[in-house]
């Protein structure tokens, strides 16, 4: 008996663990992608150079690059940089208190997703451009119309996936909590909070990007600074260099903000792996 025992033991197998990149391995796929960006500038550069295209078509990226620098060392990108960054992060913050406090009271409350959630479907299939004119005249021609513009574009999908990490908990756990007598606030508290957040995180990468798309739109409806208000004025002068300059701020923007984004993630969400969420 006690042999069968030892050899029914030994014959369990124990998973092995998965084995850790080598050092190589590691700085390859750091390295790979700065290397093909690299590879795609030099590319453009040959090419516009060697095909002899019209700069107001496509300038080749060493124009771009003086228009950049010309624009940071006069301080101007930087002015007016930093106005589009308060617009569009203004908006994106008040886009996520009001995403997630309306979705977690859709996601508790059914009266509240029959009356309110229809009205808010329908304003998102309104295209934002089409009504910022609007917003211009109800709110100014200053900072407030940009805001508000930012905050509609950044409110459906910090919404909708708030909605969906809620309902997506679990209906063992739910169970367990109302075996233990717990109530709607302590069992949304401690369990379909915690299993929302990774979908949060996710619905809040996207609209930190969106919420820079309002902010542009609105500039380009009516304003008279930002970094939409330069795109503008740098094509009415057909100045193509400073467009593709300012481009690059923005898309550096919103990388550094989707690198805070996932940081945070990491951080607060630290029993979650964060490649396994996919945004709503």
């Amino acid at each position: 008996m006690t042999v069968q025992s030892e050899s029914a033991v030994g014959s369990v197998s124990v998973p092995s663990l998965p084995a850790k990149p080598s050092m190589l391995a590691r700085i390859t796929d750091k390295l790979v992608s700065p290397f093909f960006a690299i590879l795609l500038v030099a590319y453009w550069e040959f090419h516009v150079r060697y095909f002899e295209v019209d700069a107001l078509l496509l300038p080749p990226p060493s124009k771009i690059l003086v228009s950049l620098w010309h624009g940071l060392a006069s301080g101007l990108f930087l002015e007016h940089l930093g106005i589009t960054i308060y617009r569009a992060l203004s908006g994106f913050l008040i886009a996520m208190f009001m995403g997630i406090a309306l979705g977690a009271l859709i996601s508790q409350f059914k009266f509240i997703e029959k009356t309110v959630y229809p009205w808010v479907v329908a304003l998102q299939t309104v295209p934002k451009i089409a009504i910022a004119p609007l917003i211009l005249v109800w709110c100014g021609y200053g900072s407030l119309s940009k805001i508000v513009t930012a905050t509609l574009v950044a409110f459906f999908p910090i919404l909708v996936n708030t909605i969906i990490g809620l309902r997506s908990c679990e209906q063992g756990k739910l169970d367990l909590m109302r075996s233990l007598k717990a109530g709607r606030w302590l069992t949304f508290r401690m369990v379909q909070l915690p299993n929302a957040l990774p979908f949060i995180f996710a619905g809040l990468s996207v609209a930190v990007v969106f919420s820079i798309l309002g902010a542009l739109v609105g500039e380009f409806v009516g304003s008279k600074d930002g970094i939409g208000f330069l795109i503008l004025d740098a094509n009415y002068q057909l100045n193509i260099p400073r467009v593709f300059a300012l481009l690059i701020m923005l898309a550096a923007y919103g990388i550094t903000c989707h690198v805070l984004l996932r940081y945070a993630h990491r951080k607060l969400v630290f029993w979650n792996d964060q490649h396994n969420v996919t945004s709503a």
